[in-house]
């Protein structure tokens, strides 16, 4: 047995050495941290290292109930995630399905590299762009003094954060998230649409009848996972976008961890508990999930 396996990953050898980044980026950034885990019920000291740190059981955890910088960070997080779900999520289902009904092949191609594109750019860059745009002195601002008005700070208004923090995503990640539903369509037989034509169906009726069923058990799979990610809020994007005008909508549980850890306040103990507390309920969320999508008869994960 031991040597037929040997030999089927021999003769496979070169697929397995694709493979091997991989498997050595999640071993070193995601299963070898995980003894960081420990900081939560210890509390830290530099000279004795994690393993030989005091035991403080569930400490840290008390130390972060009692914050209320934490529960606005955690609220926030709540909100920005239902958001991202209800308003972003379906949004690439739609423009999916809407670059599917153009007819001529060059303008559907052309259409798909215009909304993928914004995705390679960096957070950091699209930032800039913002802050030239709707800054004080940005081109808004000065086309609103031109016209009379008076300048509006549109990056320190904590109402109108969330909004900005949609519609940006939106711009950026639309395109690429649709990607996978238009490979789902891309694998539709066509006798079914060619079927439902010959049964009278118009284009939103083949819609209906064909390809959203289609690419309905990929949309459950992605939903379930982003519900189950719906705890890290989209720290990149916030982290470059934020300022202490708009901590108060903006703040969520992993800007105020690197804060919090960074920039003083707490210890590192209380910071990786609440690390921890975060990635419990994304597990709990996605097992909810999964479980809910099952029941209403789609296609889960486990």
């Amino acid at each position: 047995m031991g040597t037929s396996l040997g030999k089927e990953i021999y003769k496979r050898r070169y697929l397995y050495l694709l493979l091997l980044p991989t498997v050595l980026y999640y071993l070193f950034f995601q299963y070898f941290p995980m003894y960081g885990i420990l900081l939560a019920f210890k509390e830290f000291h530099i000279k004795a290292g994690i393993l030989n740190s005091p035991w403080v059981g569930l400490d840290n955890f008390r130390v972060l109930m009692e914050q209320s910088d934490f529960w606005q960070a955690f609220t926030n997080t709540i909100i920005i995630s239902v958001g991202r779900i209800v308003i972003e999520f379906p949004a690439a289902i739609i423009l999916a399905l809407m670059i599917n009904e153009v007819t001529r092949e060059k303008f559907k191609r052309f259409y798909q590299t215009v909304y993928t594109f914004p995705h390679f750019i960096s957070w950091v860059i699209i930032s800039g762009i913002m802050l030239n745009f709707l800054g004080e002195s940005g081109v808004l601002n000065q086309l609103i003094a031109f016209l009379g008005f008076e300048k509006y700070a549109f990056l320190t208004d904590a109402e109108l954060f969330r909004p900005i923090l949609f519609l940006s995503n939106m711009w950026k990640e639309i395109g690429w998230s649709a990607i996978i539903y238009l490979a789902a369509i891309a694998g539709i037989n066509p006798e079914l649409y060619e079927a439902a034509y010959v049964d009278g169906a118009n284009r939103f009726q083949q819609l209906l009848a064909v390809t959203w069923p289609s690419i309905r058990g990929t949309a459950a799979i992605l939903l379930i996972l982003a519900v189950g990610n719906a705890m890290n809020g989209g720290f990149e994007q916030i982290f470059n976008l934020y300022n202490p005008g708009v901590y108060k909508t903006g703040d969520i549980i992993d800007t105020y961890v690197y804060r919090s850890s960074f920039g003083g306040g707490l210890s590192f103990g209380v910071t990786t508990a609440v690390g921890l507390f975060k990635a419990v309920i994304n597990f709990v969320l996605l097992y909810t999930a999964n479980y809910m999508v099952k029941r209403l008869g789609g296609e889960g994960l486990l």
